[in-house]
């Protein structure tokens, strides 16, 4: 489809559909939900283990095919756990496994695929029952992963840095840095006085804001009807 067929009213109500569900089904299995969190298809997230806490404000996409995984699952009971800050982004099939402790900072975003672990998660030698070594991850703040790159345990990430898509991240990365490839490498470094547009300005005026997307979804969807979009379903055209 080229654009959006369902009527405003339609739209709205499955928005507020996957509300609902996002507030009785999945908010009770994290230590700690903020408010102000958007959540797609939240039927496709899976959450296991504790403390697992998700700060104000979060974005998270999950698909059918491109579930969002957070995990914890320690061998020692006074270590496991994922903490994730204000304003961040989890993309479809982000994973985040935890079985020492991961920190994530505000404002950072997890693009498609990403994996974030603290764990081998098997021993070299003992590959039956251990979880291998582990060591703690620290993502800074308005850091950006991303597609399909693997964060590795021991690892600390600075604040403002760039993972490029499909790294392997095995050594920490610097603050204001671009890095990529496998093992992943300092490629370019930002220019710490240039300021940074962070998702939490976005977030700045949330009633004016969601007035501002109410307003362009009015506009976009305008003229469609529920035959219209019956039609688009079941005899789509190419023009749809």
């Amino acid at each position: 489809m080229r654009r959006e067929h369902r009527p405003y009213f339609l739209k709205k109500a499955y928005l507020k559909f996957q509300h609902v569900y996002a507030r009785h089904f999945l908010r009770p299995q994290f230590d700690y939900l903020g408010d102000g969190y958007t959540v797609t298809q939240p039927w496709n997230i899976e959450i296991f283990g504790a403390p697992i806490r998700l700060g104000r404000y979060a974005y998270i996409m999950s698909t059918s095919d491109k579930k969002i995984r957070l995990t914890v699952w320690p061998e020692d009971k006074s270590k496991g756990g994922i903490e994730i800050g204000n304003y961040c982004l989890i993309c479809p099939g982000v994973r985040i496994s935890s079985a020492d402790n991961i920190r994530i900072g505000d404002n950072t975003m997890m693009a498609s695929h990403a994996y974030i672990t603290d764990s081998d998660w098997h021993g070299i030698y003992n590959r039956i029952w251990t979880l291998g070594p582990t060591a703690p991850v620290s993502i800074g703040e308005n850091v950006w992963i991303g597609d399909s790159a693997i964060i590795c345990k021991g690892v600390n990430i600075g604040d403002n840095s760039v993972i490029g898509a499909g790294s392997v991240v095995i050594r920490s990365i610097p603050p204001n840095t671009v890095a990529a490839g496998n093992p992943a490498r300092v490629v370019k470094e930002l220019d710490p006085s240039q300021s940074f547009a962070m998702r939490s300005e976005w977030f700045a005026n949330p009633s004016q804001l969601a007035k501002e997307i109410e307003a362009m979804d009015r506009e976009n969807l305008k003229g469609n009807t529920v035959l219209h979009w019956l039609r688009t379903l079941f005899f789509p055209r190419r023009t749809d």
